[in-house]
């Protein structure tokens, strides 16, 4: 089995350093798992949720074979992992793969080459990643450290939403009417939903930990819909990761973390009285008027004992205290402070001359309803979203496929470089002919090698909302955020071209902006959406082609054998 590994991966080894290989058989498959007093059958990996966790080493090579046994079809993303020149590896239906069919398996190939620190495997195919992910674990390279003192121990934390009905359900009725979803039953920790919720609390995840000990947090936000504020009664969490890159150490009483994010956070056991305290996430909700899960998930942090040896296992657990869920004041302040390491083993690479300038407009929309439909929109119309006015229209033969290959008619290079209208995007009452985007498959075509600013520019038009924006193929240096209508003359005179910190998935503000900075040194076909996967469903996303270039390691490489059929 492993020389088979060795065959199939011997074309591409060759043009990269020799590296650690390991596999892992991921079968897909429905389980019953019982929640909130009702069971149910969910889709999950190896029968576990959450899903099982990947350990690397920064330079190795993992082989992930999928076999698909249940009735739909599926493919796998790799949250954070870049995969250089191998987007035939990335995972997002129609973009760089079809789908895996039912009963039939895929080979994925995961490079971890800069990544150190938490990412995530998620499924990437309709609503499925609600159950079907996991944590991958990229540890530093033999014979170098983490840039902080080794944890005692480790402590995955996935964050999760749970729907009583079948999710799949969920997201088939919003796409029948053209409404939003309905909102989850519960959030999760590691599965569980908690003591606050009914026929829960003897479920609940409890971390032990014993006094005097510190512990690395490994936080992944998992949910489908929800920004989520997390604390931990009487300890404070030190940031020293995020996204599977080092930041400066920042202490802090919480966390805000979207969908897609990771943090890596130090916690020290260091209450003499012992006892439990609660984890606890609830949601951070932007939007006025939009219905969201104002439910909150724990998790308990138990002492086996205090300095004293006397332990307090039966202690009611304290609760943390947590920002009101509109507090957006919270939010930013929370963002604003995390930094690059920017240590000499860890250099930060901050593009200071940029090539290229792209301002894309994030927004909420309507498209009109069709004949013979009977929308629930607002204004009986069907809810979508847009990036500079287009609403992505998934093709049915992958993007990656269509361009290595030539094919015409399955997309267009016309995506814009700024919006194709310039008005006052965070302003009140804004005009009704601006809801109604233009519906294509546009993507947007780079050089090898381009520096390129993205300003991701929220506007007002039918839901003002933080928009967590995630680029595949790329972590991007986080150079500003604010609020409001971004100016290219005055906002780019306070940027962190310094230690901003390096991420693959960034919050837009609530009626503002964020501007991050990267070098398109990674040829291939890339994805980049909202991942709040309602607004994905609605079209919030485009495609990144980024050319080959000269030179050894800037070509796309060529496709793996079993690559799925459309």
């Amino acid at each position: 089995m492993r020389f088979a590994g060795f065959v199939l991966l011997f074309g591409l080894l060759t043009c990269q350093a020799w590296a650690d290989i390991s596999m892992h058989d991921f079968i897909i498959q429905e389980t019953s798992y019982t929640r909130l007093c009702l069971t149910k059958k969910i889709l999950t990996v190896n029968g576990k949720f959450p899903g099982e966790t990947i350990y690397a080493r920064k330079g190795d090579t993992v082989i992930v074979r999928v076999h698909n046994q249940a009735e739909n079809n599926v493919t796998i993303h790799w949250h954070g992992l870049s995969q250089p020149r191998n987007p035939w590896s990335d995972g997002p239906e129609y973009i760089t793969q079809c789908p895996i069919q039912p009963g039939a398996n895929f080979t994925y190939r995961l490079f971890f080459s800069e990544e150190e620190g938490t990412i995530w495997w998620h499924a990437h195919s309709s609503w499925d990643r609600a159950t079907v992910h996991g944590a991958i674990v990229v540890n530093p390279r033999i014979g170098t450290a983490f840039p902080y003192p080794n944890p005692y121990k480790e402590i995955p934390i996935i964050l999760g939403e749970w729907w009583i009905p079948q999710v799949s359900d969920v997201i088939a009725e919003s796409i029948q009417t053209g409404a939003g979803a309905n909102i989850s039953d519960a959030y999760t920790i590691n599965g569980q939903p908690g003591d606050l919720y009914p026929c829960s609390n003897q479920s609940t995840f409890t971390a032990q930990v014993e006094y005097g000990k510190t512990y690395l947090l490994r936080i992944i936000n998992a949910a489908i819909t929800s920004e989520l504020f997390f604390a931990i009664a009487g300890h404070r969490l030190t940031v020293v990761g995020t996204d599977a890159s080092y930041t400066k150490p920042y202490s802090t009483d919480f966390i805000m973390i979207t969908p897609g994010q990771t943090f890596d956070v130090l916690v020290e056991a260091n209450s003499t009285a012992g006892g439990r305290y609660y984890m606890a996430a609830r949601s951070y909700s932007s939007t006025v008027g939009i219905p969201f899960d104002n439910t909150t998930t724990t998790a308990i942090l138990e002492y086996v004992s205090n300095r004293s040896g006397i332990g307090s296992p039966n202690a009611p657990p304290a609760f943390p205290s947590l920002p009101d869920f509109k507090n957006t004041d919270a939010a930013a302040q929370f963002t604003a402070g995390l930094r690059s390491l920017a240590s000499e083993a860890h250099p930060v690479n901050v593009p200071q001359v940029v090539d290229q300038h792209i301002l894309i407009t994030v927004s909420v929309n309507l498209l009109p309803c069709g004949p013979g439909q009977n929308c629930s929109g607002p204004n009986g119309d069907r809810l979508s979203a847009s990036l500079n006015n287009q609403t992505f229209n998934t093709p049915t033969t992958d993007v990656l496929e269509a361009y290595y290959k030539n094919i015409s008619g399955v997309f267009g290079t016309g995506f814009p470089g700024q919006p194709p209208l310039f008005f006052n995007f965070t302003g009140e009452n804004l005009p009704g002919f601006l809801l109604f985007p233009n519906r294509a498959t546009e993507v947007r075509v780079v050089e090898y090698n381009t520096s390129l600013e993205i300003v991701f520019q929220g506007t007002n038009l039918l839901a003002r909302e933080n928009h967590p924006m995630h680029l595949h193929g790329f972590s991007f240096y986080v150079v500003g955020t604010g609020f409001g209508n971004f100016d290219k003359d005055k906002d780019p005179l306070n940027y962190n071209l310094v230690d901003p910190p390096y991420q693959n998935t960034v919050g837009v503000p609530r009626s503002g902006w964020a501007a991050i900075r990267f070098k398109a040194q990674n040829p291939g076909v890339w994805f980049m959406h909202c991942h709040l996967d309602q607004h994905l469903v609605w079209g919030m996303d485009t495609v990144f082609i980024v050319k080959n270039g000269n030179g050894v390691g800037a070509s796309l490489l060529a496709p793996p054998p079993d690559m799925p059929p459309c």
